[in-house]
């Protein structure tokens, strides 16, 4: 978690960005002064939520969000990345995979690099409207238009994005924009399937329901 670069946001004041030293700091000194807006911490990139252990004295939250655990050493070559873990597979693919140049692993690898670049940009679109969903459902779901807003994200219109969120208090409205645009920046190389394409009616009703 050190490592990760976080955004808390009390109410709809954007409180503190950076490492969880720097965040989980700020939280302390603002709760300390009296704030009593609840306080939302997530990740910068994702939009997931992040708890932070705010007990203790400054000096203690500092020595807490300083220790960095090495990552644990397992079998594989770590040296160069290489990590060992178990997949299954029918009969067929492992024999499949034995007659393949450089062995199963290196066969492996090749078709996962190869999978993964077909679906880059897709994977970026998707990851990118995740991101502002998520953030958009946490803090702004009873903010003017927030269900269009959504509608626009999945329907990738920016110009009816950025005027659904127009009104929006300044510090979500910004953020808010920073994930979204992204999102609007990405082309995927092919066209999900309908099967597979984000709906954003059902996203409006999952959070109409929370």
């Amino acid at each position: 978690m050190t490592h990760l670069a976080l955004v808390a946001f009390a109410g709809r004041k954007c409180l503190a960005a950076g490492d969880a030293t720097t965040v989980a700091l700020a939280i302390r000194q603002v709760q300390d002064a009296g704030e009593a807006s609840p306080v939302l911490v997530f990740e910068e990139s994702t939009s997931r939520p992040v708890d932070l252990d705010l007990r203790g004295t400054p000096d203690d939250i500092r020595a807490r969000y300083a220790r960095i655990e090495p990552p644990p050493r397992g079998p594989g070559r770590p040296k160069l990345g290489v990590v060992a873990r178990e997949i299954t597979l029918l009969p067929r693919h492992w024999d499949w995979l034995a007659t393949q140049p450089g062995g199963a692993s290196v066969a492996l690898r090749r078709l996962v690099d190869e999978a993964r670049h077909a679906s880059e940009a897709t994977d970026r679109l998707r990851e990118a409207r995740e991101a502002a969903y998520r953030f958009m459902s946490a803090i702004a779901g009873n903010e003017p238009h927030y269900e269009e807003a959504i509608r626009a994200l999945f329907a990738g219109d920016n110009g009816k994005f950025a005027a659904m969120i127009a009104d929006w208090p300044a510090d979500i409205r910004q953020h808010t924009h920073k994930l979204a645009d992204i999102a609007f920046t990405v082309a995927p190389l092919a066209s999900p399937s309908r099967q597979n394409r984000p709906q954003p009616e059902m996203a409006v009703r999952a959070a109409a329901a929370r």
